[in-house]
């Protein structure tokens, strides 16, 4: 019973984690690891102007130091980092709140004057961080200043819901990012003037790998690496900071279109 009890408490955390592997490849989007951190330290050293300020959104419990490490990833390949803003919301009770605090934030770093919206900027949104951009940038009738977004990269966001929101609790977070809800259909029914660039790993069973993307939109997926958290640690891989670093800097994506299909 003791080895029984041991095998579910392990495939219990693994589920928790969001961990799978698989040796899959994405055609158009065929690049390694190696390549990836390659690249990387080959902008580090040839560094080059953001067209304009970039927004990296924390993910559901990331108390700011997941943000952190991305921001300073993209800050690493650019000549003007300052331009470079992170936001954490763990402390946030409701989207309401982590949206207030994304406008609050930008304001303060790049003051837009008087108008209705902020300046603009490309948004790299982590996991639930996605969702509060979207929010954020939502027409609200002048009550609010809006998010003014030319440009949202999103690493495995829950756009159409996190399988795992469905459990049980009071939060209203993970109540608005359950399937179908009042918060996610919102979304849906505003009206969206920016770019949404979904990025996804396979094995990915807090969020599903399927549900990082928008409604009838593929994500760029990659294979998961192995024994590695497949959502939680998504932020950290090499390829996908690759990929946004390049498109950032004026540069070609690794990625093709039209986007391959997620693997049966």
């Amino acid at each position: 019973m003791s080895t029984l009890r041991g095998v579910c408490a392990v495939a219990f955390a693994v589920m928790l984690c969001g961990c799978g592997w698989s040796g899959a490849v994405n055609p158009s989007f065929d690049v390694s690891v190696d390549d990836a951190q390659r690249a990387l330290c080959e902008m580090e050293l040839d560094k080059r102007v953001l067209a304009r300020p970039v927004v990296v959104a924390g993910g559901y419990y990331d108390p700011g130091t997941g943000v952190h490490e991305v921001a300073e990833r993209l800050r690493g390949v650019v000549e003007n980092p300052e331009d470079v803003i992170e936001i954490a919301f763990l402390t946030t009770g409701s989207f309401e709140t982590a949206r207030a605090r994304v406008i609050e934030r930008v304001e303060g770093a790049f003051d837009s004057g008087k108008g209705d919206e902020t300046v603009e900027v490309d948004v790299v949104g982590i996991s639930m961080g996605g969702l509060v951009a979207r929010y954020a940038a939502i027409e609200n009738g002048g009550a609010h200043k809006r998010l003014r977004i030319r440009r949202l990269f999103t690493i495995s966001t829950p756009h159409r819901g996190a399988d795992l929101a469905a459990l049980p609790t009071l939060d209203e977070k993970q109540l608005g990012m359950r399937e179908g809800s009042v918060f996610l259909s919102a979304l849906y029914a505003a009206s969206v003037d920016y770019e949404i660039i979904p990025y996804a790993r396979l094995g990915d069973v807090i969020v599903g790998v399927e549900n990082c993307a928008p409604d009838g939109v593929t994500p760029i997926w990659v294979a998961n690496r192995f024994l590695e958290p497949a959502h939680i640690a998504a932020q950290d891989d090499p390829r996908f900071s690759a990929d946004i670093a390049r498109r950032l800097r004026g540069e070609a994506s690794f990625a093709t279109e039209p986007r391959a299909a997620l693997p049966e």
